[in-house]
């Protein structure tokens, strides 16, 4: 006998997921194991012949030769029943189940636990999988599971599985008209008497803009279905969250108390609160159960939980923008434009010589300005004065507010009469709007994208993935920079490789880290960043300090530190940039994270993690990192990105390859157009200094040509047309593939302790495929060291002494004499563009000849009577020569040939 377990005061959610089940295993049967919710007592006193059900009493348990429990994973929820998991004859016991976080106590051999809003989507994937279809009367049991488990959809951990098994079983006949019956029955006539108890005892609390209520209601039975009367108070009194308790006597001495939990605020977890006193349930519902116990004391705890819980509302001060451009009133039009263009703001706050918020002019108003002809007239002439403005403590939904009521974009903070931030509408619909929300198992807040969701890690999650010495030093820098009232954040490839990385695998040494200080209101100027760096240097005096004055950055350095190795931390105040020309380097200004997220290269690096309190662990993701990062794809943050440095195409080819993502396909397109549009070749004949094509653009090939990737990289570059950015008439063809291939096999063979610089000279191998004339100007251009640009320079001549020679020689010696001038570097070069029989003798030398050491040195010379003096060179040569060409064979006849060749 197969039975299926559901769970005491069986719901919905248990009956469907279990109907479903006896599909998936023929011939097995139904247990209640102790009563039902009303409405699904209602329900099967209509419908229970249609569903293979029996009652426990009825069951022999030697005849049971599996157990299949869904819709729980303890022991406790299945009554008596629970009895029959310690059968030893058992074959085996499966465990379904969609609330994670939960640990079991059922011996269960195979479980199926997934984070989906009700149990019954599980065994519809299942059903789906293996094609079969159910009657009516199934379909519509388990699709009243999933809608009543997640509210028809509405419920936060509703998943696009739900919606997708609830389409599934439309498709199989469930009864919509029996579903709507069911899914909201209404009140019993007692749960009404107990509504109107409630109601009039109900007690209130209202904290940081969110109101939760309580009550204790004793009766003298355990009542069914309390969680509706919950729900139906929810509803009718428009509160938050509500606790309520009923207390019920079991015996004179004993009595059991039943709490039901309901929130709709944000960020709370009840299931994670009521697991601390044995119940459960889901993010903003869930039940526990508890016998001989002070009611009072339990709601009490129950109630600080969640009051603990309770986020800190959004305010200005948390939304704003932080330093505002601002501009005189006397300042142009035309002026004003250009500031708009430069820094891609929408409007402008306009102050006076003292720095009072006078008005803002908007981008469109400029627009009309200029449209008439007033490019020289002053702003005040068109500047808004009738403003609304707020403080840093104002609210979000008082922004909000403020918004709708006065259309509105713009809302300037104000403290102490001056200007310190600027909210706008989009601040405001990124926060209303964001997809963010909260997992009601585990915590984890999720990014729903389509079929699936990416599920971000929380950040004790993130600490655990990283190496307790590096979260030692974030935490150490975000101290000190709480003390001066900053905010720091950890961005960048940091933050994108502790989301990627598994939360199984070994914790990450990461290597280069780069910090943001954002002082939004306070004193957070350009020198913020250097000196967080200079107090952490005071406590880590292993580390060297290196200050960039021109990008208001530091750096601490260790090398190979026991503890830190080899470690590299960027320390920046957050700022913006602006490029003045194509291929420039950037002029920067101290700004917001926000600013300062935007002006990186693609999205998945412009994510920061908040170290600093009070809203430690946060992630910032303004641009849509995160569902890029579940996409696997990488995109651009702005079309212009590439125009203005070239060198993020490098980079983003490098990041594809290396984690295997897509270049999004508009990012792609924008990669093409720069690359076609020409103006690589116009801003390097305009300007002499291009930064981007030369030092950062070498920088970039470096990054790839070391790496275990670089062939994928240089392929995909090639594909994109982007080698055009080390020259013009530079591309991937065959022969260039086949020396590269080569090139491989000279280092591995002649190179195998890497004295050589591996990267370097697959660089110069494909500036070397370069026509002769470029050689040398492209290495001068990608600043390449000394020895590389003499190198390329010379090719062309040594290449062709050695292919006019070689063919000519007949005795080794003379090859080795030619060859010998040349270090290794060089003759691989040649070796790479010469024919094979010219490369077999190179490589006979390198090999062979290279490695032949003359029968006699200067010692002999001296004991056979020759006299110290230049001629040892030549006689020494004569006897290489004289072995190499197999003239002499040992030592005896060295000394043979000396005598006869070189008499004294």
């Amino acid at each position: 006998m197969d039975l299926i377990l559901c769970h005491t005061t069986a719901d919905f959610d248990a009956l469907g997921a279990a109907v479903g089940l006896t599909r998936l295993l023929p011939g097995s049967k139904i247990v209640l194991t102790g009563g039902s919710h009303p409405p699904v007592r209602d329900f099967l006193a209509l419908h229970r012949d249609e569903y293979p059900l029996i009652e426990r009493r009825s069951v022999n348990p030697e005849k049971i030769r599996s157990l299949t429990v869904v819709d729980t994973q303890q022991r406790d929820r299945l009554g008596k029943a629970a009895e029959w998991l310690d059968l030893p004859h058992l074959g085996e016991i499966i465990v379904y189940d969609h609330h994670l976080g939960q640990e079991s106590d059922i011996p269960a051999t195979r479980s199926h636990i997934s984070s989906v809003g009700a149990a019954t989507t599980l065994i519809v994937e299942q059903l789906q999988q293996q094609e079969i279809s159910l009657t009516s009367a199934e379909a519509t049991v388990m699709a009243l599971g999933i809608h009543v488990d997640t509210g028809s959809l509405t419920f936060d951990q509703s998943t696009p599985r739900d919606a997708l098994a609830l389409a599934w079983l439309m498709q199989q006949g469930a009864s919509l008209s029996v579903i709507s019956t069911y899914r909201d029955p209404g009140l019993s006539l007692q749960l009404q008497q107990l509504l109107t108890e409630s109601l009039e005892n109900l007690e209130y609390l209202c904290l940081r803009g969110y109101t939760i209520a309580w009550v204790i209601l004793k009766t003298d039975a355990f009542v069914p279905g309390l969680s509706s009367l919950a729900s139906e108070l929810v509803e009718l009194t428009e509160i938050d969250a509500i606790l309520l308790a009923n207390e019920y006597p079991l015996s004179e001495n004993d009595s059991r108390l039943t709490i039901i939990g309901r929130s709709q605020i944000p960020k709370t977890n009840l299931n994670l609160l009521f697991q601390l006193f044995g119940g459960g349930g889901h993010s903003q519902a869930a039940s526990l159960n508890l016998r001989g116990v002070d009611s009072q004391a339990i709601l009490k705890q129950l109630l600080d939980g969640v009051k603990a819980q309770i986020p800190h509302p959004l305010t200005a001060r948390d939304l704003m923008s932080s330093p505002v451009r601002t501009i005189l009133p006397e300042t142009t039009i035309a002026e004003a434009q250009r500031i708009l263009l430069r820094y891609g703001h929408s409007g402008l706050s306009v102050v006076d010589t003292q720095g009072q918020l006078v008005g803002i002019i908007s981008r469109r108003d400029l627009d009309i300005a200029l449209h008439h002809g007033f490019s020289h007239s002053p702003v005040k002439g068109y500047m808004t004065r009738n403003l609304k403005t707020i403080t840093p403590d104002t609210t979000l939904p008082q922004i909000e507010a403020l918004m709708v009521t006065y259309d509105i974009g713009r809302l300037p903070v104000l403290e102490n009469e001056q200007l310190v931030g600027l909210v706008t509408r989009t601040d405001v619909l990124r926060e209303l709007h964001q997809e963010r929300d909260e997992d009601g198992e585990g915590g984890e807040e999720k990014f729903k994208i389509q079929n699936s969701k990416f599920k971000i890690p929380l950040s004790t999650e993130l600490q655990n993935r990283l190496a307790p010495q590096l979260w030692q030093l974030l935490t150490t820098a975000s101290q000190e920079a709480e003390k001066r009232g900053w905010h720091l954040y950890l961005v960048g490839g940091a933050v994108r490789d502790l989301l990627l990385a598994e939360a199984t695998s070994d914790t990450l040494m990461i290597k280069d880290i780069d910090l943001v200080v954002d002082g939004f209101h306070k004193s957070a100027d350009v020198g913020a960043g250097v000196e967080l760096a200079k107090a952490l240097q005071q406590l880590y005096p292993a580390a060297r300090l290196e200050i960039h004055g021109a990008f208001q950055t530091a750096a601490l350095l260790w090398h190979k530190d026991p503890e830190l190795d080899s470690l590299w931390v960027d320390i920046a105040t957050a700022r913006t940039e602006f490029y003045p020309y194509p291929a420039a380097n950037p002029e920067v200004e101290a700004s917001s994270i926000r600013q300062d997220l935007y002006r990186r290269d693609f999205t998945i690096n412009a994510i920061a993690l908040r170290l600093t309190s009070p809203r430690s662990g946060e992630l910032l993701d303004f641009f849509g990192g995160l569902l890029d990062l579940q996409a696997k794809q990488i995109r651009v943050l702005h079309p212009n990105s590439f125009i203005e440095d070239p060198t993020r195409i490098y980079r983003g080819v490098r990041f594809a390859v290396r984690f295997g993502f897509e270049i999004e396909p508009q990012t792609e397109e924008f990669i093409r157009y720069a690359i076609n549009s020409g103006v690589y070749d116009r801003t390097s004949q305009e300007n002499t200094k291009t930064p981007a094509l030369q030092t950062r653009l070498k920088t970039e090939l470096k990054h790839i040509l070391e790496a275990p990737y670089w062939k994928s990289a240089l392929q995909l570059l090639h594909n994109l047309g982007a080698l055009q950015c080390i020259h013009p008439t530079l591309t991937l063809d065959a022969e260039l593939l086949r020396q590269l291939r080569l090139l491989e096999r000279c280092l591995r063979r002649f190179d195998a302790k890497q004295t050589l610089i591996h990267w370097q000279m697959r660089l110069e191998a494909l500036i070397a495929h370069l026509a002769p004339e470029y050689r040398a100007k492209v290495a001068q251009n990608l600043q390449l060291q000394d020895d590389s640009i003499v190198r390329l320079k010379n090719l062309v001549q040594n290449f062709s002494q050695v292919i006019e020679c070689l063919p000519t020689f007949k005795h080794p010696s003379q090859v080795v004499q030619l060859l010998r001038q040349y270090d290794l570097p060089m003759l691989i070069l040649i070796a790479l563009q010469s024919p094979r029989d010219i490369r077999h003798q190179i490589w006979e030398y390198l090999t062979v000849w290279a490695n032949v050491q003359p029968l006699l040195n200067g010692n002999d010379l001296k004991k056979l009577g020759y006299k110290p003096g230049p001629q040892y060179r030549q006689i020494l040569d004569d006897v290489l020569a004289a072995t190499l060409d197999g003239v002499i064979k040992d030592k005896t006849e060295a000394e043979e040939f000396l005598a006869q060749h070189y008499p004294k």
